[in-house]
């Protein structure tokens, strides 16, 4: 088998209409015009999901980390947090900057800009 690449990741919500708001809102994704849970990005779609409508418990840890690649962490997290983000972490791991937050849902998102090979 060859993956060719990853087409969208699935994030789980509680409230469809709330998560809606944040993903096109606060973090002013593209909601894809003819499937409004469907938030596209340059390389992937984030398509929310609600497991309670289709009968699955909700993860008890959900999405793991979606890093959304910014060109200035520092700055995006500053405009995130104007909006009222709270960030749980920064981390600059020797070749990336990163910045922890959490969708309305308890989703790890990650402000995520890499700077050296």
């Amino acid at each position: 088998m060859k993956v060719e690449r990853v087409d969208f990741v699935d994030v789980p919500t509680r409230d469809v209409e709330r998560a809606i708001a944040f993903y096109r809102d606060v973090l002013e994704l593209r909601q894809n015009p003819r499937e409004p849970t469907e938030f596209e990005t340059p390389n992937v779609t984030l398509a929310l999901w609600e497991p309670a409508k289709q009968g699955v418990e909700f993860p008890k840890s959900a999405a793991h980390g979606i890093a959304l690649r910014v060109a200035d962490v520092a700055a995006a997290r500053a405009e995130l947090e104007a909006k009222g983000i709270e960030f749980v972490g920064t981390r600059d791991s020797g070749v990336c900057h990163m910045a922890f937050f959490e969708d309305p849902d308890g989703n790890s998102l990650i402000l995520h800009r890499r700077y050296a090979d």
